[in-house]
C-alpha cells in the first residue's frame, strides 16, 4: 500500500466496506487469524490457500459484503505482487547464478582459508550474512550446510559452535534486510523508504547477529554438545565445474544492488531535491528493480561467464532459479489481499483510533503482533504481511526514519520463537541430526534472541532519531 493511501485512510476519507463497530471488527480478527492458523497448522493446508479462505472469513466475521470483500482481497493481492513480485524473482536469480556458477563456494573457501580456530564462529557468520543478502533462507541453508558440516568434522568443532553462526546470519538477513520478501512486503505495505530501511536494516543487523550467533553460540555448545553427523556430506555445486570466479568479482556482484539503493537514499538526504539532475539518476540506478536488475546483468559476466557458462546453461540457471519462488509469490500476494482486506474493512482505522488511548509505543505494539501471528502460524512471511497490514495506518504521521523502524519491528516480531509449526525448524533439525528439544534449546532460542535483540535496537533507534 502506498503512503498516499495510508494518509487517506488515517484521514478517514476511505469509506470502509463494513459498517461494522469496533467489538465486532476486533472478533472478525481474531476469527480470521484463527481460521488462518487452523488451516495451516491443523489441516496442513497451503499458505496461500490458508490466506485466502482466511481473508474470506475476515469479511463475513465483520459482516462486509462478500463481493466486495473479494475485490479487496484481489486487490491487495494484484498490488503487492506488483511491488515487489519483480524484485522477488530478480533476486531468485542472482541467487542461483550466485550458487551454480560457484560464487558462492568461492566465497566461503576464501574466507575459510584466512579463518581457524576461535575467529571460526566469526568467519561463519560473515559467510552466512554476505551469502544471505540475495538467498531466501532455505536456499541458504541448504547452500551452507555442507559447509557448516565440514568443517565442524575438519576442524573438530562442536555443531552448534559452527551452526548457530551461519544460520543466525542467514535469518538476520531474511528478517530485516531487504530485498528479502517479507522486508519488501513490509516497505511496501507502509509507505517506507527502502534505502533508509536497508541502511537502518543492516545497522540493526550487525549487533544482533554477533549477539544470536558468535557469543550464543558459545552456550548453545554447551546445551547441545553434538558432533557433526556422521552422513555423506551433501555435493556441492562447484565440485562438478571446471572452473569458477573469483573471490573479488563475486563480492561486488552480491553486494552491486546494496550500494546502488544506499547510494540513493544517500543522495536523498543530501541533494535533497527531486528535480535536481542527480538526485533524478539516483531514483533510477538506486531503484529496487534497477539495482537488482543490474546485478542479474553484471552477474552474467561476473558469475556466469568465468565458470564457463554458455548461453543456454545461463538460460537454464534463470528458469531453475524462477520455478522455485511460485509458492512464495503467491503467499505473499494473498498475505498483500489479507493485509488489503483489514484495512478495507475498516480494521487498521479501528487499531489507529484505539491506540491513541495506549500508552504502547506504535513500534512496540508492531512487534507484539508480529510475534503473536508468528507464534500461531510458524511462517514468518506471513507474520510480517499480516502484521504490516495491521499497522500501517500508524505509519501516517510518521517521519521516514521511524516509518522504516516500523518495518523492521515488524521484521524483527517474525522471527520470535520458531517452533515446530515452522518448516525451518524441521529443515534445521534434519540437517543437523538434532531432537526437537535439542532444536528448540538452540534454533528456537537464536531465533527469540535475534527477535528480543533487533525489537530492543528498533526502539533504542526510535529514541535517537
Amino acid at each position: 500500500m502506498t503512503r498516499l493511501s495510508v494518509e487517506m485512510l488515517a484521514a478517514d476519507t476511505v469509506a470502509p466496506i463494513t459498517s461494522a463497530g469496533h467489538a465486532q471488527l476486533g472478533i472478525a480478527v481474531l476469527a480470521g487469524i484463527a481460521v488462518i492458523v487452523l488451516l495451516i497448522t491443523k489441516f496442513k493446508l497451503h499458505a496461500f490457500l490458508a490466506l485466502t479462505i482466511g481473508s474470506l472469513a475476515l469479511g463475513a466475521f465483520a459482516g462486509a459484503p462478500l463481493d466486495k470483500v473479494i475485490t479487496s482481497f484481489t486487490a491487495g493481492l494484484g498490488s503487492t505482487v506488483a511491488g515487489v513480485g519483480v524484485l522477488i524473482a530478480l533476486g531468485a536469480i542472482l541467487g542461483k547464478l550466485l550458487a551454480d556458477s560457484g560464487g558462492a563456494d568461492q566465497i566461503v573457501d576464501t574466507i575459510l582459508a584466512k579463518a581457524g580456530g576461535r575467529s571460526m564462529p566469526w568467519a561463519m557468520v560473515l559467510i552466512a550474512s554476505v551469502i544471505g543478502l540475495p538467498l531466501f533462507f532455505e536456499v541458504g541453508i541448504v547452500l551452507l550446510i555442507p559447509v557448516v558440516l565440514m568443517v565442524a568434522k575438519r576442524g573438530n568443532y562442536s555443531l552448534m559452535r559452527i551452526g548457530i553462526p551461519a544460520l543466525a546470519g542467514l535469518s538476520v538477513m531474511h528478517g530485516l534486510v531487504p530485498p528479502h520478501p517479507g522486508p519488501l512486503v513490509a516497505i511496501d505495505a507502509v509507505g517506507a523508504n527502502l534505502g533508509v530501511t536497508l541502511a537502518l536494516g543492516v545497522l540493526v543487523a550487525v549487533p544482533t547477529v554477533i549477539v544470536a550467533g558468535p557469543l550464543f553460540s558459545k552456550v548453545a555448545a554447551r546445551w547441545v554438545d553434538v558432533p557433526a553427523p556422521d552422513r555423506m556430506l551433501p555435493q556441492r555445486p562447484s565440485e562438478e565445474l571446471e572452473r569458477r570466479p573469483g573471490f573479488g568479482a563475486t563480492l561486488a556482484t552480491i553486494l552491486l544492488p546494496v550500494v546502488l539503493m544506499l547510494a540513493k537514499a544517500l543522495v536523498d538526504i543530501v541533494v535533497d531535491d527531486p528535480a535536481h539532475t542527480v538526485q533524478r539518476v539516483f531514483d533510477v540506478i538506486g531503484s529496487p528493480l534497477i539495482a537488482l536488475l543490474a546485478a542479474v546483468i553484471v552477474g552474467f559476466f561476473t558469475l556466469g561467464r568465468p565458470a564457463g557458462f554458455s548461453r543456454d546453461r545461463l538460460q537454464r540457471t534463470v528458469e531453475k532459479g524462477l520455478m522455485p519462488i511460485a509458492g512464495i509469490l503467491l503467499i505473499v500476494g494473498a498475505g498483500g489481499g489479507f493485509k488489503q482486506t483489514l484495512i478495507d474493512c475498516g480494521v487498521g482505522q479501528m487499531i489507529l483510533e484505539i491506540s491513541k488511548d495506549w500508552s504502547i509505543p506504535a513500534l512496540l505494539l508492531a512487534w507484539l503482533i508480529a510475534v503473536a501471528i508468528r507464534l500461531a502460524t510458524g511462517s514468518a512471511t506471513v507474520a510480517t504481511v499480516s502484521a504490516a497490514g495491521l499497522v500501517a495506518p500508524l505509519a501516517a504521521d510518521m517521519s521516514t526514519a521511524h516509518t522504516a523502524l516500523l518495518v523492521l519491528a515488524i521484521g524483527a516480531g517474525s522471527l520470535f520463537f520458531s517452533h515446530v509449526n515452522d518448516a525451518g525448524f524441521w529443515l534445521v533439525k534434519e540437517y543437523f541430526g538434532l531432537s526437537v528439544g535439542q532444536t528448540v534449546k538452540t534454533w528456537s532460542i537464536m531465533e527469540t534472541i535475534i527477535s528480543v535483540v533487533a525489537g530492543g535496537l528498533v526502539l533504542l533507534l526510535s529514541l535517537v532519531i
